[in-house]
Protein backbone atom coordinates (compact mmCIF):
# COMPACT_ATOMS: atom_id res chain seq x y z
CA UNK A 1 0.00 0.00 0.00
CA UNK A 2 2.67 2.40 0.30
CA UNK A 3 4.01 1.92 -3.49
CA UNK A 4 7.79 1.28 -1.85
CA UNK A 5 9.86 -0.97 0.02
CA UNK A 6 9.41 -0.64 3.38
CA UNK A 7 12.40 -0.62 5.50
CA UNK A 8 12.13 -1.02 9.37
CA UNK A 9 13.70 0.07 12.51
CA UNK A 10 12.43 -1.10 16.30
CA UNK A 11 10.90 0.73 18.95
CA UNK A 12 10.36 0.16 23.05
CA UNK A 13 7.48 -2.15 22.05
CA UNK A 14 9.55 -4.55 19.90
CA UNK A 15 12.15 -5.04 22.99
CA UNK A 16 12.48 -8.40 24.18
CA UNK A 17 11.73 -8.25 27.93
CA UNK A 18 13.02 -11.34 28.64
CA UNK A 19 16.06 -10.86 27.17
CA UNK A 20 19.12 -12.11 29.06
CA UNK A 21 21.45 -8.63 28.56
CA UNK A 22 21.05 -5.72 26.49
CA UNK A 23 22.99 -7.34 23.29
CA UNK A 24 20.07 -9.71 23.14
CA UNK A 25 16.60 -6.92 23.78
CA UNK A 26 16.42 -7.20 19.81
CA UNK A 27 17.00 -11.07 19.44
CA UNK A 28 13.25 -11.66 18.38
CA UNK A 29 13.00 -8.13 16.16
CA UNK A 30 16.10 -9.07 14.10
CA UNK A 31 15.15 -12.69 13.57
CA UNK A 32 11.74 -11.33 11.78
CA UNK A 33 13.13 -7.72 10.28
CA UNK A 34 16.84 -7.69 10.17
CA UNK A 35 19.22 -5.36 11.22
CA UNK A 36 18.54 -2.83 14.41
CA UNK A 37 20.31 -0.27 12.68
CA UNK A 38 21.89 0.52 8.90
CA UNK A 39 22.33 3.14 6.10
CA UNK A 40 21.74 2.78 2.87
CA UNK A 41 21.74 5.62 -0.50
CA UNK A 42 19.25 6.75 -2.44
CA UNK A 43 19.36 9.67 -4.90
CA UNK A 44 20.82 12.65 -2.67
CA UNK A 45 19.83 10.94 0.33
CA UNK A 46 22.00 8.85 2.75
CA UNK A 47 19.47 7.44 4.94
CA UNK A 48 20.88 6.22 8.65
CA UNK A 49 17.85 3.84 10.64
CA UNK A 50 19.14 4.43 14.45
CA UNK A 51 17.81 1.76 16.84
CA UNK A 52 17.39 4.52 19.73
CA UNK A 53 16.27 2.63 22.45
CA UNK A 54 18.27 1.11 25.22
CA UNK A 55 16.95 -1.48 27.89
CA UNK A 56 18.41 -3.03 31.01
CA UNK A 57 17.26 -6.28 32.57
CA UNK A 58 15.09 -5.79 35.60
CA UNK A 59 15.28 -1.94 35.04
CA UNK A 60 12.98 -0.10 31.93
CA UNK A 61 13.74 1.65 28.16
CA UNK A 62 15.93 4.90 27.87
CA UNK A 63 16.48 6.51 24.92
CA UNK A 64 20.25 5.88 23.36
CA UNK A 65 22.04 4.77 20.96
CA UNK A 66 25.38 3.14 23.14
CA UNK A 67 29.13 3.33 22.54
CA UNK A 68 29.21 0.77 19.92
CA UNK A 69 26.41 2.37 17.89
CA UNK A 70 27.31 5.42 18.65
CA UNK A 71 31.16 4.75 16.89
CA UNK A 72 29.90 2.75 13.95
CA UNK A 73 27.37 6.29 13.31
CA UNK A 74 30.77 7.97 13.36
CA UNK A 75 32.28 6.25 10.71
CA UNK A 76 29.65 5.84 9.27
CA UNK A 77 28.87 9.74 8.36
CA UNK A 78 32.87 10.02 8.05
CA UNK A 79 32.89 7.81 4.79
CA UNK A 80 29.65 9.37 3.29
CA UNK A 81 29.89 12.14 0.60
CA UNK A 82 29.78 15.66 1.69
CA UNK A 83 27.39 16.40 -1.14
CA UNK A 84 24.60 13.68 0.43
CA UNK A 85 21.87 15.06 2.74
CA UNK A 86 22.16 12.81 5.63
CA UNK A 87 18.35 11.68 7.18
CA UNK A 88 18.59 10.20 10.41
CA UNK A 89 15.33 8.12 11.55
CA UNK A 90 14.61 6.86 14.92
CA UNK A 91 11.75 5.37 16.85
CA UNK A 92 12.74 7.66 20.36
CA UNK A 93 13.29 10.84 18.81
CA UNK A 94 16.54 12.75 19.07
CA UNK A 95 14.83 15.57 20.73
CA UNK A 96 11.39 16.19 21.31
CA UNK A 97 9.01 19.36 22.02
CA UNK A 98 6.58 17.56 24.35
CA UNK A 99 9.14 15.38 26.41
CA UNK A 100 12.06 18.05 25.81
CA UNK A 101 13.06 17.97 30.23
CA UNK A 102 13.03 13.74 29.99
CA UNK A 103 15.80 11.71 29.61
CA UNK A 104 14.36 8.34 29.39
CA UNK A 105 12.52 10.06 25.50
CA UNK A 106 15.44 11.18 24.43
CA UNK A 107 18.54 10.33 22.99
CA UNK A 108 21.22 10.82 25.82
CA UNK A 109 23.99 11.48 23.06
CA UNK A 110 22.29 13.82 21.01
CA UNK A 111 25.72 16.61 21.43
CA UNK A 112 27.57 13.83 19.87
CA UNK A 113 25.47 13.14 17.28
CA UNK A 114 25.28 16.66 16.03
CA UNK A 115 29.12 16.75 16.65
CA UNK A 116 29.53 13.48 14.25
CA UNK A 117 27.08 15.55 11.50
CA UNK A 118 28.76 18.82 11.47
CA UNK A 119 27.66 21.27 9.16
CA UNK A 120 26.46 19.15 6.81
CA UNK A 121 23.09 19.01 5.45
CA UNK A 122 20.98 17.02 7.59
CA UNK A 123 17.43 16.45 8.88
CA UNK A 124 16.55 13.75 11.79
CA UNK A 125 12.97 11.84 12.42
CA UNK A 126 11.51 9.93 15.26
CA UNK A 127 8.62 8.59 16.27
CA UNK A 128 7.33 7.81 20.02
CA UNK A 129 5.53 10.86 21.48
CA UNK A 130 2.51 10.60 19.94
CA UNK A 131 3.24 14.07 18.71
CA UNK A 132 3.70 15.86 15.18
CA UNK A 133 6.56 18.36 15.80
CA UNK A 134 8.42 19.79 12.82
CA UNK A 135 10.92 21.68 14.54
CA UNK A 136 13.56 23.49 12.72
CA UNK A 137 16.60 24.70 12.48
CA UNK A 138 17.87 27.33 14.86
CA UNK A 139 14.52 25.87 16.94
CA UNK A 140 15.41 26.31 20.98
CA UNK A 141 13.39 25.39 24.44
CA UNK A 142 14.18 25.70 27.89
CA UNK A 143 14.27 21.77 28.21
CA UNK A 144 16.80 21.00 25.70
CA UNK A 145 19.21 23.67 27.22
CA UNK A 146 19.37 22.36 30.68
CA UNK A 147 18.66 18.44 30.13
CA UNK A 148 20.82 18.37 27.25
CA UNK A 149 22.72 21.76 26.91
CA UNK A 150 21.79 21.98 23.74
CA UNK A 151 20.65 25.80 22.70
CA UNK A 152 19.40 25.56 19.07
CA UNK A 153 18.63 22.67 16.79
CA UNK A 154 21.75 23.05 14.22
CA UNK A 155 19.43 21.14 11.74
CA UNK A 156 15.27 20.59 11.32
CA UNK A 157 14.42 17.37 13.52
CA UNK A 158 10.85 16.21 13.38
CA UNK A 159 8.85 13.97 14.99
CA UNK A 160 6.68 12.47 12.88
CA UNK A 161 3.78 11.16 14.72
CA UNK A 162 1.85 7.53 14.68
CA UNK A 163 -0.02 6.15 12.43
CA UNK A 164 -1.87 4.94 15.21
CA UNK A 165 -2.39 8.83 16.53
CA UNK A 166 -3.05 8.61 20.32
CA UNK A 167 -3.33 4.66 20.61
CA UNK A 168 -6.59 4.38 18.06
CA UNK A 169 -8.27 6.35 21.52
CA UNK A 170 -11.13 8.25 21.19
CA UNK A 171 -14.84 8.56 19.20
CA UNK A 172 -14.94 6.32 16.19
CA UNK A 173 -15.76 8.07 13.10
CA UNK A 174 -18.18 7.31 10.29
CA UNK A 175 -15.34 6.31 8.26
CA UNK A 176 -14.79 3.73 11.15
CA UNK A 177 -11.69 4.28 12.87
CA UNK A 178 -11.25 6.58 15.70
CA UNK A 179 -10.31 10.27 15.69
CA UNK A 180 -7.32 9.22 18.14
CA UNK A 181 -5.89 12.84 18.58
CA UNK A 182 -2.11 13.15 19.38
CA UNK A 183 -1.21 14.72 22.73
CA UNK A 184 -1.08 18.14 20.90
CA UNK A 185 -4.08 17.77 19.14
CA UNK A 186 -2.94 16.88 15.95
CA UNK A 187 -4.57 14.60 13.68
CA UNK A 188 -3.33 10.63 12.86
CA UNK A 189 -1.07 11.26 9.22
CA UNK A 190 1.62 10.60 7.14
CA UNK A 191 4.86 12.27 6.88
CA UNK A 192 6.37 12.52 3.39
CA UNK A 193 9.75 13.27 2.69
CA UNK A 194 10.39 14.64 -0.97
CA UNK A 195 13.91 14.69 -2.25
CA UNK A 196 14.41 16.16 -5.33
CA UNK A 197 17.56 17.83 -7.54
CA UNK A 198 16.45 21.01 -6.58
CA UNK A 199 15.10 20.74 -2.69
CA UNK A 200 14.15 18.67 -0.29
CA UNK A 201 10.76 19.16 1.25
CA UNK A 202 8.36 17.66 4.06
CA UNK A 203 4.23 17.15 3.83
CA UNK A 204 2.02 16.13 6.21
CA UNK A 205 -1.40 14.48 5.19
CA UNK A 206 -4.22 13.81 7.63
CA UNK A 207 -5.40 10.06 7.32
CA UNK A 208 -8.72 9.74 4.59
CA UNK A 209 -7.93 13.70 3.93
CA UNK A 210 -6.34 15.30 0.86
CA UNK A 211 -3.31 17.56 1.48
CA UNK A 212 -5.51 20.77 2.23
CA UNK A 213 -6.63 19.57 5.33
CA UNK A 214 -3.85 21.10 7.64
CA UNK A 215 -5.45 22.62 11.15
CA UNK A 216 -8.30 23.10 12.95
CA UNK A 217 -9.61 26.31 14.42
CA UNK A 218 -11.45 26.69 17.38
CA UNK A 219 -12.37 29.11 20.02
CA UNK A 220 -10.76 29.42 23.90
CA UNK A 221 -12.94 31.29 25.73
CA UNK A 222 -12.65 31.90 29.63
CA UNK A 223 -16.06 29.34 30.05
CA UNK A 224 -14.02 26.93 27.82
CA UNK A 225 -11.30 27.44 30.26
CA UNK A 226 -13.19 27.14 33.50
CA UNK A 227 -14.63 23.82 31.76
CA UNK A 228 -11.19 22.41 30.87
CA UNK A 229 -9.94 23.36 34.09
CA UNK A 230 -12.96 21.22 35.71
CA UNK A 231 -12.77 18.71 34.39
CA UNK A 232 -8.89 18.11 33.28
CA UNK A 233 -8.80 15.42 35.91
CA UNK A 234 -12.30 13.47 34.12
CA UNK A 235 -10.63 11.76 30.32
CA UNK A 236 -12.90 10.27 28.90
CA UNK A 237 -16.06 11.19 31.05
CA UNK A 238 -16.24 14.50 31.36
CA UNK A 239 -19.70 16.09 30.24
CA UNK A 240 -19.26 17.71 26.55
CA UNK A 241 -19.05 21.27 26.47
CA UNK A 242 -21.89 23.27 25.30
CA UNK A 243 -22.30 25.98 22.78
CA UNK A 244 -18.47 26.17 22.16
CA UNK A 245 -18.59 28.54 19.23
CA UNK A 246 -20.89 30.92 21.49
CA UNK A 247 -18.82 33.85 23.68
CA UNK A 248 -20.42 36.52 25.99
CA UNK A 249 -19.31 39.82 25.95
CA UNK A 250 -17.99 39.14 29.76
CA UNK A 251 -16.18 36.39 27.93
CA UNK A 252 -14.48 38.59 25.18
CA UNK A 253 -13.51 41.53 28.55
CA UNK A 254 -11.69 38.46 29.99
CA UNK A 255 -9.47 37.29 26.90
CA UNK A 256 -11.14 35.46 24.22
CA UNK A 257 -9.30 33.99 21.17
CA UNK A 258 -9.70 32.29 18.14
CA UNK A 259 -7.15 29.63 17.77
CA UNK A 260 -5.64 27.34 15.29
CA UNK A 261 -3.85 24.15 15.43
CA UNK A 262 -1.68 24.58 12.69
CA UNK A 263 -0.66 20.09 12.30
CA UNK A 264 2.41 20.45 10.37
CA UNK A 265 2.76 24.09 11.62
CA UNK A 266 6.79 25.01 12.16
CA UNK A 267 9.01 28.31 12.75
CA UNK A 268 8.59 29.86 9.42
CA UNK A 269 4.64 29.43 9.01
CA UNK A 270 2.43 31.97 9.05
CA UNK A 271 -1.43 32.69 10.08
CA UNK A 272 -3.75 35.26 9.29
CA UNK A 273 -7.11 35.67 10.60
CA UNK A 274 -10.11 37.78 8.75
CA UNK A 275 -12.59 38.62 10.55
CA UNK A 276 -16.18 39.19 9.11
CA UNK A 277 -14.29 39.82 5.81
CA UNK A 278 -11.81 42.52 7.32
CA UNK A 279 -8.56 43.15 6.61
CA UNK A 280 -6.29 40.10 7.86
CA UNK A 281 -4.40 40.11 10.94
CA UNK A 282 -1.65 37.88 12.08
CA UNK A 283 -2.25 35.47 14.61
CA UNK A 284 0.28 34.86 17.02
CA UNK A 285 2.31 31.37 17.67
CA UNK A 286 1.76 30.28 21.39
CA UNK A 287 5.38 28.39 21.63
CA UNK A 288 7.45 30.94 19.86
CA UNK A 289 10.62 28.05 20.18
CA UNK A 290 13.38 30.54 21.09
CA UNK A 291 14.40 29.25 24.57
CA UNK A 292 11.42 29.63 26.30
CA UNK A 293 10.16 27.18 28.83
CA UNK A 294 6.84 24.60 27.82
CA UNK A 295 3.57 26.12 28.26
CA UNK A 296 0.57 24.12 29.52
CA UNK A 297 -2.80 24.31 30.59
CA UNK A 298 -6.02 25.74 29.50
CA UNK A 299 -4.69 28.97 28.44
CA UNK A 300 -2.52 27.53 26.12
CA UNK A 301 -4.75 24.04 24.97
CA UNK A 302 -6.22 23.55 21.93
CA UNK A 303 -10.27 23.82 22.47
CA UNK A 304 -11.12 21.57 19.48
CA UNK A 305 -8.93 18.90 20.25
CA UNK A 306 -9.35 18.70 24.50
CA UNK A 307 -12.95 18.93 24.14
CA UNK A 308 -13.17 15.50 21.74
CA UNK A 309 -10.19 14.26 24.20
CA UNK A 310 -11.88 15.08 27.76
CA UNK A 311 -15.49 13.78 26.58
CA UNK A 312 -14.60 10.73 24.45
CA UNK A 313 -10.97 9.76 26.09
CA UNK A 314 -7.14 9.56 24.93
CA UNK A 315 -4.38 12.49 25.54
CA UNK A 316 -5.20 15.63 26.28
CA UNK A 317 -3.84 18.68 23.87
CA UNK A 318 -2.83 21.09 26.74
CA UNK A 319 0.68 22.27 24.72
CA UNK A 320 1.98 22.04 22.13
CA UNK A 321 4.50 23.98 19.34
CA UNK A 322 1.72 24.46 16.17
CA UNK A 323 -0.62 26.45 18.16
CA UNK A 324 -1.62 29.71 17.07
CA UNK A 325 -4.28 32.40 18.25
CA UNK A 326 -5.50 35.87 18.31
CA UNK A 327 -7.60 37.66 20.85
CA UNK A 328 -11.00 38.56 19.60
CA UNK A 329 -11.97 42.59 20.15
CA UNK A 330 -13.54 43.19 23.29
CA UNK A 331 -15.81 45.61 22.08
CA UNK A 332 -16.94 43.00 19.09
CA UNK A 333 -21.02 43.14 18.82
CA UNK A 334 -23.38 41.12 19.79
CA UNK A 335 -24.38 38.31 16.65
CA UNK A 336 -23.12 36.35 14.22
CA UNK A 337 -19.50 36.26 12.59
CA UNK A 338 -17.24 34.42 10.85
CA UNK A 339 -13.71 34.22 10.36
CA UNK A 340 -11.18 33.07 7.69
CA UNK A 341 -8.36 31.40 9.11
CA UNK A 342 -4.97 31.06 6.77
CA UNK A 343 -2.24 29.34 7.50
CA UNK A 344 1.05 29.41 5.36
CA UNK A 345 3.74 27.01 5.40
CA UNK A 346 7.66 27.78 4.58
CA UNK A 347 6.98 27.28 1.62
CA UNK A 348 4.08 28.59 0.60
CA UNK A 349 1.37 26.08 0.57
CA UNK A 350 -1.58 27.44 1.42
CA UNK A 351 -4.80 26.24 3.80
CA UNK A 352 -7.84 27.27 4.91
CA UNK A 353 -10.68 26.65 7.70
CA UNK A 354 -13.43 28.77 8.31
CA UNK A 355 -15.07 29.23 11.67
CA UNK A 356 -18.80 31.12 12.43
CA UNK A 357 -19.14 31.98 16.39
CA UNK A 358 -21.59 34.36 17.78
CA UNK A 359 -21.38 36.79 20.57
CA UNK A 360 -24.21 36.97 22.98
CA UNK A 361 -24.90 40.13 25.08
Amino acid sequence: MINGPARLLPGNHDLDFDAADSDNRFDTYRSQFGADYYSYDVGNLHVVALDSVQYRDGEDYTGGLGEEQLEWLRQDIAATPKGKTVVLAAHIPLLNYNDQSQTRHQVKEIKEIHEIVGDRDAVAFGGHSHTTEFMREGDATEGWTKTWGVDALPFDHITAGAISGDWYSGRVTEAGYPTALQRDGARPGVLTLESRPQSTTDRFTVTGEDDATQLAVGVNSPRYRDWFDTNRSKVGKAAAFERPTEVSAADLADGTYLTANVFAGSTGTGVDVELDGGEAKGAERTQAMQGEAKKVGALWSDPVAAQEQLVHGGSVAESGMHLWRLELPADLAAGEHTAKVTSTDRTGRVSTETIEFTVTD
